[in-house]
């Protein structure tokens, strides 16, 4: 039995919802067991219970703690890495950021590729717990250029490095296997009627699918969230067929153009998709933020739109899972910028009585 066997074991057997241990063992014993959060206002609309795990209650702010957490603990088992080696990514932020606190705490250096689209947070957050940045212009996958194939190429320059792969690694897939479905399925006492995200990796989505879906087979139902520019949607909807992306998105870190290893294994698990317009996306950030006091990125409020879609999909009654990503912290300088938000042509999608929140020029 490997040690993420019995990670997974020991996470879902001594769960208790709701109560984080007293002392963990430093940085990486608190990623994890988040809380699970009911959505009070849209459940009331919906009729069912829309609930929404608090990723960004972990450690380093993220869901992507998780994935952080097994891609290197894969490396070390493998004996890809040893102490005081360089642990290299490419990601658009958040794994990053996570990768950053586990080297920390782990001895290890840390080097990020990211596309120069994202954040000004997130780069400075990242330079700031000590990893080497590389923002780079944002491409294709297939444009040797992209910031994935530079950070390979960076490790393998590298003596005692590891590329941790995070789209295609699927120890990332696994850490939901083992720790993100196991806590919503006790979470919920096994009753949860189904689980939506979006997907950059796959990893989140995918795990998380496996485990619900070996526990209950059809009586859980999983959706996929996409968001413009994504091909996800299409895919899914149009009988397995990768068109060209084209437009883009206000959210960070999901939507792909590719089925990534993470997500190919149990792609045929998805039951069902949403496309989510940025417009639904801008309007749910403000709407959290004023109805249930939860200030959250637009990936986190897309998903909430994706489970509300559900709900209604799904009808009455019904228990939806969605995850709380981040929070807005990190995108604050735009999110709550009027004039970042003119400039996407956003400003219109919020509602007046939510107007107030825009406190930035």
């Amino acid at each position: 039995m490997n040690r993420f066997t019995l990670l997974g074991r020991r996470a879902y057997t001594t769960l208790k919802p709701g109560v984080r241990p007293g002392i963990t063992n430093g940085f990486i014993g608190a990623i994890g067991n988040t809380p699970l959060i009911r959505l009070n206002k849209l459940s009331q609309e919906t009729g069912s219970e829309i609930l929404a795990k608090a990723e960004f209650m972990n450690p380093g702010g993220s869901v992507k703690d998780r994935a952080a957490l097994y891609v290197v603990k894969d490396a070390e088992e493998r004996g890809l890495i040893k102490p005081g080696g360089t642990v290299v990514e490419g990601t658009a932020g958040n794994t990053g950021i996570g990768l950053a606190h586990v080297c920390r705490a782990k001895g290890y250096k840390c080097v990020i590729y990211m596309p120069n689209t994202q954040s000004q947070e997130k780069i400075d957050l990242l330079r700031m717990l000590g990893a080497e940045v590389y923002p780079v212009p944002a491409v294709a996958f297939d444009n040797p250029q992209n910031y994935n194939h530079q950070a390979k190429r960076h490790a393998d320059s590298l003596e005692n490095a590891v590329w941790t792969n995070q789209f295609d690694n699927t120890a990332n897939r696994r850490a939901h296997i083992e720790t993100t479905g196991p806590e919503i399925y006790a979470q919920t006492n096994g009753e949860v009627d189904g689980f939506v995200c979006a997907t950059g990796t796959g990893g989140s989505l995918a795990g998380t699918a496996r485990f619900l879906k070996d526990k209950k087979g059809d009586n859980v139902k999983i959706f996929l969230a996409d968001p413009p520019g994504s091909v996800l949607y299409s895919y899914f909807t149009s009988g397995g067929k990768l068109l060209d992306r084209t437009g883009s998105s206000i959210t960070e870190g999901i939507g792909q153009g590719r089925i990534t290893d993470n997500l190919n294994p149990d792609k045929d698990l998805i039951d069902g998709a949403v496309h989510i317009a940025d417009e639904e996306t801008i309007e749910m950030v403000y709407r959290l933020l004023d109805e249930e006091g939860i200030y959250v990125g637009a990936s986190s409020a897309l998903n909430v739109v994706a489970a509300v879609k559900m709900a209604q999909q799904l009808g009455q009654g019904k228990k939806i899972v969605t995850l709380l990503c981040d929070g807005a912290y990190r995108y604050q300088s735009r999110l709550f910028s009027r004039k970042w938000l003119e400039s996407k042509n956003l400003s219109n999608a919020i509602p007046e009585h939510l107007q107030k929140y825009i406190v930035l020029p």
